[in-house]
């Protein structure tokens, strides 16, 4: 098997800006294995909150670049639990190759992802698209920009409720609420009562993610579903979350790929929690993979190709929200 490593730096739209940041460009690792006449891709992206950088990713996969291209004809999970040891202090790089393996061994079987899972595809959710932070003026053109069914709303400043008033005056769209750690805890009961009389279906990791005692607080007396984002990186957190928080986002560039992130989904549906999985802005290639998981799921994050200047891959295709699958097999994914 061999490896090729490839960094990008993608262009947005739009300044994407949270509580805690704004970026016009997202660096990207695109990471290839190629054997036996195929190839597979996969993907993650630098994070500072994580302190995750693509030099960073690479020069962990380079360091073990011989273990990896020994496999041979391993099953995912066992590829997985095999590289872990190398990489569990990089689950960032862990996730990209993790990707890249699971696309290679499906197109090796002459299958789609879903179908090596036996998943169906029927009732899959619809993905939101996220509006960042920005004045209300550029909030309300960005939703014009691109009418959707589900937006998700990045908040976390002091004029919130606010911002959520004027832009439920411009559309019907189910909104969600991201406050990205933003919020305390009387201020996420008090704003949960206002934001459900505009039309919120959820609230997003609206506290800082240690903070356990306050997401209980909140999870007794929110009136509307709080997901954990921050506060669920790896398998281990699902457990915790149970209790807190109403349901789980999980991350694959955080919790490793999508070998654990299916068992996290798995043991969140054990324990009653809804299931989510968002994405990081990545190109098509990580949103192609988080296409194959929408069986499993109750709600969907997957915009981050559509949040881009300009792609660097085909592959699943969103219109209006709807998650339209590639005839190739695997995750589907061709870089341009």
């Amino acid at each position: 098997m061999k490896l090729i490593l490839r960094e990008y730096n993608l262009k947005l739209k739009h300044t994407f800006t949270i509580s805690r940041e704004s970026i016009d460009f997202q660096p990207s690792l695109i990471v290839e294995l190629q054997s036996e006449g195929f190839s597979g891709f996969g993907e993650a992206t630098s994070n500072p909150y994580y302190k995750t950088t693509v030099p960073m990713m690479m020069a962990d996969l380079e360091k073990i670049r011989t273990v990896i291209e020994a496999t041979g004809n391993e099953t995912p999970d066992a590829f997985w639990a095999k590289i872990y040891p190398y990489l569990k202090d990089d689950m960032f790089a862990l996730c990209a190759l993790d990707l890249a393996y699971n696309d290679l061994y499906a197109r090796q079987k002459g299958k789609k992802l879903y179908e090596l899972w036996n998943y169906t595809t029927e009732r899959n959710p619809l993905t939101d698209y996220t509006i960042g932070i920005a004045s209300i003026e550029k909030m309300v053109s960005k939703m014009q920009e691109l009418p959707w069914p589900i937006y998700k709303i990045k908040l976390g400043t002091k004029e919130d409720i606010a911002i959520v008033k004027e832009l439920r005056k411009h559309t019907d769209a189910i909104f969600r609420i991201d406050a990205n750690c933003g919020w305390g805890v009387e201020e996420t009961i008090n704003n949960a009562i206002e934001l459900k009389k505009l039309g919120v279906e959820f609230l997003e990791q609206p506290m800082k993610a240690d903070n356990w005692e306050a997401h209980k607080e909140v999870f007794k007396h929110s009136v509307l579903p709080v997901i954990a984002d921050e506060s669920c990186i790896i398998e281990e957190d699902v457990a915790k979350c149970h209790n807190h928080f109403h349901g789980v986002n999980v991350k694959l560039v955080k919790c490793g790929g999508l070998t654990p992130g299916k068992r996290m989904i798995e043991e969140a549906k054990k324990l009653g929690l809804k299931t989510m999985v968002g994405c990081m802005t990545e190109s098509t290639v990580g949103i192609s993979a988080i296409a194959h998981l929408l069986p499993q799921l109750d709600y969907v994050d997957m915009d981050g190709a559509l949040l881009l200047a300009e792609d660097i891959a085909t592959g699943v295709t969103i219109k209006n929200g709807v998650v339209s699958y590639s005839e190739l097999n695997g995750t589907g994914v061709t870089l341009i």
